[in-house]
């Protein structure tokens, strides 16, 4: 377990949503939010909130990346070629935890970067141990050999709540993934509706 594992249910139930998917979600019984005052009726949210909550959530989706860290992705995104939004939701599907995350080898996005973090990945048959490390296109994700046998990783490959996503190529017998594609937002499995064109007009006006 990562020192955030319990902060993913603060995630949850702060914004009212399953964020991802999980049958033991807290949402999944308390929608309200966590706190003393969790439970006070909710106002309507301006403009401002509204695009700051769709950042919050796309950026707690990943981990709960820092501000730093997201605010650097979005600048490549912005930087890119197309539009935006579509930009940031491929530059973060990139990321190694996300692969290792959406070819199920491990439940949660918070066990990917702790699994990359300690040297079971190899990528092209050499071991990484970043888990912002951005994949590319026609690259090989693979379990190191004596990580296989892992518990952890056979309970993964054993959930039913999802599926590899079409972009990638995945054998789990092998334990083995192929980056096939960058994704657009509508290829990427989200259990929850994400808005990156709220992120962008977030960034845009502060």
């Amino acid at each position: 377990m990562t020192k955030r594992t319990s902060a993913k249910y603060k995630i949850d139930r702060r914004m009212g949503e399953n964020t991802w998917g999980r049958p033991k979600s807290p949402v999944n019984r308390r929608e309200y939010g966590p706190g003393q005052h969790g439970q006070r009726r909710k106002g309507k949210l301006s403009d401002f909130g509204i695009q700051l909550r769709a950042k919050q959530k796309l950026k707690g989706y990943y981990g709960d990346l820092t501000e730093k860290q997201f605010r650097r992705i979005f600048a490549e995104a912005e930087r890119q070629r197309g539009d935006t939004g579509e930009n940031l939701i491929g530059l973060l599907e990139r990321r190694l935890d996300a692969v290792v995350y959406r070819a199920k080898f491990v439940a949660t996005v918070f066990a990917a970067r702790q699994f990359v973090n300690h040297g079971h990945i190899l990528v092209n048959g050499k071991r990484v141990n970043i888990p912002s490390y951005r994949v590319n296109e026609g690259d090989h994700i693979e379990v190191r050999e004596r990580s296989k046998q892992l518990a952890t990783v056979f309970e993964a490959t054993q959930l039913a709540e999802r599926d590899p996503p079409a972009y990638m190529e995945v054998d789990h017998n092998k334990m083995v993934a192929t980056f096939v594609r960058t994704p657009v937002l509508g290829d990427v499995p989200y259990p929850v509706m994400m808005e990156p064109n709220l992120v962008v007009e977030f960034y845009a006006k502060n």
